[in-house]
């Protein structure tokens, strides 16, 4: 009979934690929701102001401003990595950790030193085991996502890439594709790179400003930074939803499987008691007859 128990215990744990698990699911499915409506009203205002920003560079020398002048050796390159705050989430914050840890491999293996920023709980936790330096951390950051927190982390990469500490910063972030789908990216940050391959829908478009194109980019650039940075860090929390929403059904249907093979088990378990029970009766009755 303690067989039995332990068994009926394990069921009754294991439909505990599916409560939570699916608790866990609608919670990341109503987050995501949210997130990624941000999300998609954002992006219509980025490409538009990467089109602005394309158009207005167009025959203008890089070297006007700091922010766009390509350096001529890079010794030292900052890198922002985006990860989220909590686990229970899959892969997805060991993704972004390797995709960070390739990109630091590769700029080693050109000479370049690293100069890491890390935003979020589990990048920090994970590099701090490994005695990693880093430049800045912001643990806990990832828990709620605004334009402040875009402008504050842009200002740690211009600020180290003003001062000279850094040539170019990028940023690791998670590129949210659909609900399936998380795509680690890299993406330089700075030098500003403005994006002139590709011509927008009804052809180029030719702004006539006032004042100059120059003194306009010398207000837009800084401010595209930011846009930047907070395309990233509403990517990487819309994925992050997503990554946690899937895992934790994934999560569920495990503890239903679970909780069936263990109701068989227990089934077996109680069969056999009785079967063994029964041979017990049957064998006291025929002592008794003989």
């Amino acid at each position: 009979m303690a067989a039995l128990r332990d068994i009926q215990n394990k069921i009754a744990a294991v439909k505990k934690t599916r409560q939570i698990t699916r608790a866990m699911n609608m919670v990341a499915a109503a987050k995501l929701r949210q997130i990624q409506d941000r999300t998609e009203r954002f992006k219509p205002y980025a490409r538009k102001y990467a089109e602005v920003l394309a158009s207005l560079s167009q025959g203008i020398d890089p070297e006007i401003h700091p922010l766009l002048r390509v350096p001529e050796e890079v010794e030292a390159v900052g890198m922002i990595l985006l990860t989220a705050d909590r686990g229970l989430c899959g892969s997805f914050n060991m993704n972004l950790i390797n995709a960070a840890q390739r990109f630091m491999d590769e700029q080693k293996a050109k000479g370049r030193r690293v100069v890491p920023f890390m935003i979020g709980r589990k990048g920090i936790e994970f590099f701090r085991r490994r005695k990693l330096e880093m430049a800045e951390t912001m643990p806990g950051a990832m828990n709620v996502v605004d334009f402040d927190l875009a402008v504050t982390v842009a200002r740690m990469g211009l600020d180290a890439f003003l001062s000279g500490q850094v040539q170019e910063v990028y940023i690791v972030y998670a590129d949210f594709v659909n609900v399936i789908t998380q795509v680690p990216t890299v993406e330089r940050l700075l030098p500003i790179q403005p994006d002139t391959g590709e011509t927008p829908e009804g052809g180029a478009v030719e702004y006539i400003t006032e004042p100059s194109a120059e003194e306009i980019l010398a207000d837009l650039l800084p401010r595209y930074l930011n846009v930047q940075v907070y395309s990233a860090l509403l990517n990487t929390a819309t994925s992050e939803q997503a990554a946690r929403m899937a895992a934790m059904d994934n999560a569920t249907k495990n503890c239903k499987e679970m909780i069936d093979t263990l109701t068989l088990a227990f089934n077996k378990a109680r069969q056999a008691a009785i079967t063994a029970e029964l041979m017990d009766i049957v064998g006291g009755a025929e002592a008794l007859k003989g």
